[in-house]
């Protein structure tokens, strides 16, 4: 063997010692409540993608959520996103943060911090106060689906803190999305998303100290293409609490793996 190539394989096997040592991302799950009905939900809807594609912090992993909520819907345009399940899942916040009402657009932060979700300084101050808090790994793996429109993963976690049980849940959302609203306070835009819930599904709860291990089927639109689809599952302590777990993959990016 050379030198140089003795060197080279020993670069690659320190750089390869060196990822493994290296820390993992901490998840942090950045949920977006927003509408086409409302005019200022756009500006809320870019800095999303803009949280999704630039990572802008070190050390964490973004996982960004559009939930497009159906309150809207009646006062001229209906949102083609929106959802009962949107608008409900907001309400719970409503009542944990002790807010007179619903609003949009509004970020939640793991579960801990909300605020108006077009200010990027208060989404930088949540995001960072986040990153330094203790996750449980969660794992989705085995992702397939059927012509039936169904489809299946397995998610598994460590385990769970010895405090509290916490609910999991199972996300399909479209990476990319886009609509051209015709009526209502955002009439003749264009706007574009990304993470656009499709479905939020409790699949199970994780007792306090131990894991969690299910295989799961969701139903999901039969003629969505599945190269536009992330999963997402998280863990959070009942009662719309703090998030303590969360991953996300994609059909694509398993197939490149194996």
């Amino acid at each position: 063997m050379t030198r140089k190539l003795f060197a080279a394989v020993v670069f690659l096997l320190a750089a390869r010692l060196f990822a493994a040592d290296a820390p993992k991302p901490t998840p942090i799950l950045v949920e977006l409540f927003t509408s086409e009905g409302c005019s200022t939900c756009p500006p809320a809807d870019d800095l999303l993608e803009k949280l999704d594609s630039s990572q802008p912090m070190p050390g964490a992993q973004l996982i960004v959520l559009s939930e497009h909520v159906d309150y809207w819907d009646k006062l001229g345009w209906k949102d083609p996103f929106s959802s009962s399940v949107a608008t409900d899942r907001q309400a719970i916040y409503a009542q944990k943060f002790k807010l007179e009402s619903s609003y949009t657009p509004q970020m939640i932060v793991d579960g801990s911090a909300e605020f108006v979700g077009n200010n990027s300084r208060l989404a930088g101050q949540a995001i960072e106060k986040a990153v330094s808090s203790q996750k449980v790994p969660v794992r989705i793996s085995s992702i397939s689906s059927d012509t039936s429109g169904k489809l299946r993963a397995s998610i598994e976690t460590d385990a769970i803190p010895s405090t509290q049980n916490a609910d999991v849940y199972f996300v399909v959302a479209l990476n990319h999305a886009e609509s051209q609203v015709e009526r209502g306070e955002n009439k003749g835009h264009h706007l574009v998303y990304v993470a656009v819930v499709e479905s939020m599904t409790k699949v199970g709860t994780a007792d306090k100290g131990h894991n969690f291990a299910k295989q799961i089927e969701v139903k999901i639109n039969p003629h969505t293409d599945l190269s536009n689809v992330r999963v997402i599952a998280f863990l959070q302590q009942h009662g719309a609490g703090p998030v303590i777990g969360a991953a996300m993959s994609t059909v694509a990016a398993q197939s490149a793996s194996k």
